[in-house]
């Protein structure tokens, strides 16, 4: 048995861990990171990354498949599952291994194990290779992200009942995959699988896809996805799944079913209900720690918990769980740890975004958010069919929408269905941080001919004088 003696140790090496670790490596502090994995947590190895390599790949089969619209026979598509399995893992592997480097730059020790509290200030970790060491430091980082949600009624067995993690292998492509839940993770997943050849069902039990996204929004991307291929049920409910030689038998009933029991066989059904903080085994009670009735770790601006000494960033402390929220989380920690007093989570903005094709990208308050809050609320759209570039890149299903306030014409959301929309997303974010208003950004000079410049025809379409859509008329003032 070893022992170490750090200033700080970080328990998860995954976005919001690898940047704590990273920091306090820059600011001269003597830290380990352990994680029972690989360096880069779930991101890296099984979601962020491999996800959208295997979206990407979707995306070139798909305008291969229409290429033939702007002039080009590209011959008929065929998928080597191997090379794009391998293309995944290369992108992968340089990814993490760029993590490693820059533990080494920054002076990071990284060990492998499980770790789990024997006070505040001492860590117990058993080794990967056997044995157990022990890490003694001024202060806890924990990072330990999140995982899929099982279903009992629903056994993983990871060849016909999968959940993300599985999906991501790519070990075969479905003929048939039946996708429960309309959520990012079930949606880029079907995306992924019906670019590849699979025939796609996707069951969502609640009236809409990507639930708490602007209603708009989420109608418009499951109106593009229908027109792809992809099979879409709302309020629908799945009932059994149950393995047999063939895949999968599932029954459900709802609106998608006309209110009968429907039963269909597939290859395979992906369950993508969710995710969980992963915080067992970390014996959080020898720490004088508790989680929530949900799992989560309560922290403070500067991401202490209860305990000062002890912190948490990422997944383990609520939604949204995303790993740009626990990187910026990371670094606060970080710096709180190392002194700074002013350093401190608040942000007026976090974007989230959705690997789908055409992508989506939101920020703010969606328009029922903002009609919820009391806000008078002011509109502004920009329909891709009236984009110059989109017409050249031959993408013209998608949207732009900035949600306003009447009464000050702040900048309050916004939304987009669009390609490279996790990119435009970005003026939204700025936006939003700096308090611009709608006249703001209708003001501003976009380059033509872009996607960028619909975000300002969408705040000129907000104050009625908009070039490339039909404004709607003024509302006639009665007379007396």
């Amino acid at each position: 048995m070893a022992e170490h003696q750090a200033d700080a140790v970080v328990i998860g090496a995954g976005p919001g861990g690898y940047h704590a670790a990273i920091r306090l490596g820059q600011l001269g502090k003597k830290v380990i990171c352990v994680d029972r994995d690989e360096a880069g947590g779930v991101c890296l190895n099984w979601g962020c990354i491999p996800t959208k390599a295997l979206l990407h790949v979707g995306e070139i089969a798909r305008q291969i498949a229409h290429a033939s619209e702007i002039g080009l026979a590209a011959g008929e598509l065929r998928v080597d599952r191997e090379r794009v399995a391998k293309f995944k893992s290369d992108v992968v592997g340089a990814n993490v291994n760029g993590v490693k480097m820059l533990f080494k730059a920054n002076a990071v020790e990284f060990l492998y194990g499980e770790a789990s509290f024997v006070s505040p200030t001492e860590i117990r970790l058993k080794k990967k290779e056997g044995g157990e060491d022990t890490i003694r430091a001024a202060n806890v980082v924990i990072a330990t992200g999140s995982a899929p949600v099982d279903v009992k009624a629903w056994p993983r067995n990871g060849k016909t009942i999968i959940n993300s993690d599985d999906a991501v292998k790519l070990e075969n492509v479905p003929k048939q995959l039946l996708v429960i839940g309309g959520g990012v993770i079930g949606l880029e997943f079907a995306t992924v699988y019906t670019r590849l050849g699979a025939k796609v069902l996707v069951i969502e039990a609640l009236p809409q896809i990507l639930t708490g996204t602007d209603l708009e929004i989420g109608k418009t991307l499951g109106r593009i996805l229908k027109k792809q291929g992809i099979e879409i049920m709302l309020s629908t409910t799945v009932g059994k799944l149950e393995p047999n030689g063939k895949g999968v038998s599932a029954t459900f009933k709802g609106e998608g079913t006309g209110g009968q029991d429907e039963e269909r066989q597939f290859d395979m059904a992906l369950v993508a209900v969710g995710r969980r903080p992963v915080v067992d085994g970390l014996n959080l009670k020898a720490a004088g720690l508790a989680t929530d009735d949900k799992g989560f770790i309560a922290v403070d601006q500067q991401l202490r918990t209860k305990v000062s000494n002890v912190f948490a960033v990422g997944d383990v402390t609520g939604a949204p769980l995303l790993a740009h929220r626990a990187m910026k989380q990371g670094v606060v920690a970080a710096e709180v740890i190392s002194g700074s007093r002013s350093a401190a989570f608040d942000p007026v903005a976090i974007p989230n975004c959705v690997y789908t094709d055409p992508e989506v990208a939101t920020v703010g308050l969606s328009e029922e958010d903002a009609k919820s809050k009391g806000y008078e609320v002011r509109i502004g759209k920009f329909p891709l069919a009236a984009s110059g570039r989109a017409r050249t890149m031959n993408e013209t299903d998608g949207l732009i929408k900035l949600v306003g306030d009447a009464k000050t014409d702040a900048l309050l959301g916004m939304h987009v269905v669009a390609p490279q929309a996790e990119s435009l997303i970005g003026e939204g974010v700025i936006a939003l941080e700096m308090g611009a208003t709608l006249e703001d950004i209708g003001l501003s000079v976009h380059p033509h001919p872009t996607l960028t410049e619909g975000i300002m025809d969408a705040a000129e379409a907000a104050h009625g004088k908009a070039i490339h859509v039909i404004n709607p008329k003024p509302r006639a003032t009665a007379t007396v």
